[in-house]
């Protein structure tokens, strides 16, 4: 395929731009936003620009499937992965794929030095049949990609709303440390929603990076933040955030609020969390058009489910994306 025609096959841009050597790169935010973040903090930046939630998908009785890929930064190692009518099938871990930098100078102690940009080419085989495929690209990363092949013709999948979904590291995909278990591929698996995924690691409730999308209109409006935050002395940030972003969007659009999920990492903070989290669904309750859910009911409140006591695992974000589906619909929303 061309670039031209991959897109109608990529998910989760808001644009694309095509490198001097053929690669396409799918970006979620605006140029505007992407300016800001560059601003105001090197760690947002690298991570707005991450293949967050992104996807090839297509209808198709197509039995081989291939593309290349291209790394030009890593946040941590996920994996590509292959699902077929919802079930994965196939992954291949990033970390497996990896080659370490011989120049670098790293501690002895920590995770390699990774050699930029690194590119190959994955290719899988399929079953026979028409069938629903989804190719999740690595969340904590930014790839570029080309040369999508296929051996038979292939439609593009019909989707439900088109959803923006802000949030955090968790939002973004860290935790499970495989893109095709992060808590919004899990849910999405039966919501099908047509998601643009605005989740950064460290993010915060911050005003200033909601800004108008020329050409862009969503239907609905996902919001899970504030673990990052839940030290704040006011909640004045919150209050102007929901306040900024239901001016932007109007009333009328529905706004869903997941309120943090719990977290065991700060036991000695935990009154000051949980505080925080009432605070949270009391001023998002306020408004009229958005939809609180407890964060507290979405994964269990055991070590078991989380990486490091802040993240939820795989086992962590299965939960977490039933449980939100479940909620979602019980809230008609």
């Amino acid at each position: 395929m061309t670039n031209e025609e991959l897109k109608n096959f990529l998910f989760g841009a808001y644009s694309f731009e095509e490198t001097s050597d053929g690669w396409l790169q799918a970006f979620q935010y605006t140029k505007e936003q992407m300016e800001y973040f560059k601003g105001a903090f090197d760690f947002w930046y690298d991570r707005c620009m991450a293949t967050t939630a992104k996807t090839i998908e297509m209808v198709t009785a197509a039995t081989k499937v291939s593309f290349e890929y291209k790394f030009i930064w890593l946040g941590s190692p996920d994996s590509f992965e292959l699902a077929v009518d919802g079930q994965i099938r196939k992954i291949v871990y990033v970390k497996d794929i990896l080659r370490e930098d011989p120049d670098s100078e790293r501690p002895k102690e920590g995770p390699p030095a990774w050699k930029f940009p690194m590119e190959g080419k994955i290719e899988w085989e399929l079953p026979e049949g028409k069938k629903s495929v989804v190719i999740y690209l690595p969340a904590d990363a930014t790839i570029l990609v080309r040369n999508l092949e296929i051996n038979a013709e292939a439609e593009r999948p019909q989707k439900n709303e088109k959803v923006l979904w802000l949030g955090d590291s968790i939002t973004q995909g860290y935790g499970p440390l495989r893109s095709g278990m992060t808590y919004v591929s899990v849910s999405n698996r039966l919501l099908n929603y047509d998601l643009i995924n605005q989740g950064i690691g460290g993010y915060i409730y911050d005003k200033k990076s909601i800004m108008k999308m020329v050409g862009y209109r969503t239907d609905k409006i996902i919001v899970a933040l504030g673990t990052n935050q839940f030290w704040a002395e006011s909640m004045k940030d919150v209050e102007e955030f929901y306040e900024t972003l239901t001016g932007l969007y109007g009333n009328e659009i529905p706004i869903l609020c997941i309120s943090p999920v719990w977290r065991g990492d700060q036991p000695q903070a935990y009154e000051k969390f949980l505080s925080f989290c009432e605070n949270v669904k009391k001023i998002a309750g306020s408004y009229s058009n958005v939809t609180v859910i407890d964060g507290f009911d979405l994964v269990p409140h055991l070590s078991e489910y989380y990486l490091d006591g802040l993240h939820p695992n795989c086992l962590g974000t299965e939960n977490y994306g039933r449980n939100l589906v479940e909620a979602i619909r019980n809230a008609g929303w």
